[in-house]
């Protein structure tokens, strides 16, 4: 491990891979890039320190450069054990940006990098499942006066912002970017689905056709990996607790389960939920011999691995990312990634096309909190439309493509309330 006058890192020597890893995703993201030019000529975030907690890897390097090129003085550090790449993180160091972070960290550890990194008294926060902001409410409430707001990436994030929103113990805005347009449409969708099988290929090197996937939980990450499945050759099955989301699943040609009875027919099996125990004891006591188990949602909770392990004679590592579990009565099943988010544990993440609509969204929203969290208030706030349609038109731009604009008369019509 590399200590160096401000930063932890697992080995500087690493930064020249890092680098070029940041200089591929920076000519794939040209929304980013827009956005940057615009960061480098107002420079939003002068005089203020940023902290951002994220799955550190090239594109949200490339992120914490952009908000560094608009003024800031940022210090990152990791939002999963297992999704950090050492390369990137000495990459970051030497472009000027503090990090906190290696690959798999022991627990301790892990919890001093978020520690120190909120050390740093950030004024704004972007960060991804609530970590940051739970510390700070939970354990460091000395250091929450000089925070404005920041940005928060994921479902599982906002669930626990607006719990405690809810519970009046919200300190600071949060923008809830994971609930905009231009994130669930494009990063939940398409992003989840095609780096979920990214994941899962590389790692079993195996064949998805004909096999069947159950994909459990069809909210918009579970639509893009039941999508990608079925596009792979995969039978498709749904399951769900929320029953119009299972009628979408039924409409989208997809066979709809209780878990306990896809457990039965499932060759691979993917979480997407932000929920404990959708995969626990029962469903393994009537799983096929063979089956692959995996999972995308934040928090490595969603695949039950004590009652896993409580069930099983014997452990190993069978490949790298994979663990085999035998069973009493013999049969083997298999987990990715220890559970954890197998998209990013064992693969590179969202594609840098997707992921440049989403982390301009987190740009353009840390710089409009900046500029009105007195007026917010300590509440989850959605990200205004304009932000929103604005990344949207910046993508079409990047991809050469207009669109009509409304007449006068149109917009007339369109507001009118009197008879048409």
């Amino acid at each position: 491990m590399t200590t160096t006058a401000n930063s932890i890192v697992a080995d500087m020597k690493l930064a020249p891979e890092g680098h070029l890893k940041i200089d591929w995703v920076k000519a794939h993201m040209p929304v980013l890039n827009k956005i940057r030019e615009q960061f480098e000529k107002e420079q939003p975030f002068k005089g203020l320190k940023v902290a951002i907690s994220l799955h550190l890897e090239a594109k949200t390097a490339y992120l914490a450069k952009v908000v560094k090129a608009g003024g800031a003085e940022v210090t990152i550090t990791g939002s999963n054990p297992l999704s950090t790449q050492d390369d990137v993180c000495a990459a970051l160091v030497e472009d000027g940006i503090t990090v906190f972070a290696k690959y798999n960290p022991d627990p301790k550890e892990y919890k001093e990098f978020m520690i120190k990194t909120l050390e740093t008294k950030p004024d704004l926060i972007i960060d991804d499942g609530g970590d940051l902001v739970t510390i700070l409410h939970a354990e460091r409430q000395d250091l929450l006066a000089q925070v404005r707001g920041g940005a928060e990436e994921t479902t599982t994030g906002i669930l626990r912002l607006k719990a405690l929103e809810k519970d009046g113990q919200l300190k600071f805005p949060m923008v809830a970017v994971n609930d905009a347009l231009c994130k669930y449409l494009f990063d939940n969708r398409y992003g989840t689905g095609q780096s979920v099988f990214d994941g899962i290929n590389r790692t079993t090197n195996l064949v998805v056709a004909g096999k069947t996937v159950v994909v459990v939980g069809y909210g918009w990450c579970g639509k893009g990996v039941a999508m990608r499945a079925k596009g792979l050759g995969a039978q498709v099955v749904v399951t769900e607790v929320d029953a119009i989301k299972a009628v979408e699943a039924y409409m989208d040609g997809f066979t709809v389960l209780p878990m306990k009875e896809a457990a039965k027919v499932g060759d691979y099996f993917v979480t997407v939920t932000g929920n404990r125990d959708v995969i626990r004891g029962e469903h393994y006591e009537v799983m096929k011999g063979g089956a692959i188990l995996s999972n995308a949602g934040h928090f490595d909770i969603e695949v039950n691995k004590v009652e896993l392990e409580a069930q099983s004679v014997s452990k190993r590592v069978v490949r790298r990312n994979i663990e085999e579990y035998k069973l009493k009565d013999g049969r083997k099943l298999y987990l990715l990634a220890e559970g954890r988010l197998v998209n990013l544990a064992a693969g590179d993440g969202h594609p840098a096309e997707i992921m440049d609509m989403t982390f301009a969204l987190q740009a353009m929203s840390l710089k409009t909190v900046n500029e009105r969290y007195k007026e917010f208030g300590p509440k989850v706030i959605n990200v205004p439309h304009e932000v929103d349609e604005q990344v949207a038109r910046y993508k079409l731009e990047s991809l050469g493509i207009s669109i009509d604009t409304l007449t006068e008369e149109q917009r007339t019509y369109l507001d009118s309330w009197a008879e048409h």
